[in-house]
């Protein structure tokens, strides 16, 4: 067996208990068409970074896994988010060199951080 290689990200999934309220926030939010049943398919996004997502691992006050999402326009997602049920954590701040980033929380208090190239 050659050279072993980085294990890549090749899927993710919302849990929620109140499906249709979610499928409606990151529909509406993210302009994402979710499809329909008791498992409601998302197909993968167009324009994400190359060669795919990267992530970290972070010290903090809970465990779990959080969604950062590119959004065109971060003041007006923030915006909608608040309007659809989500609840904005802090104001958008930027990284040294990196994007622009607002944390927000789904209605069901998932976290969620916006990502503005």
């Amino acid at each position: 067996m050659g050279d072993d290689w980085a294990r890549p990200v090749v899927h993710w999934e919302i849990e929620a208990l109140d499906a249709e309220r979610q499928r409606a926030f990151y529909g509406e939010l993210f302009n994402w068409e979710i499809g329909d049943g008791p498992i409601m398919p998302i197909p993968a996004g167009l324009g994400g970074p190359e060669p795919g997502p990267a992530g970290h691992v972070r010290q903090g006050d809970r465990s779990g896994i959080a969604l950062y999402i590119q959004v065109r326009d971060i003041r007006a997602a923030l915006v909608r988010a608040s309007e659809l049920g989500g609840t904005v954590i802090s104001e958008p701040f930027d990284i040294p060199g990196g994007p622009t980033l607002a944390p927000i929380t789904d209605p069901e208090g998932n976290p969620v951080m916006l990502v503005q190239q």
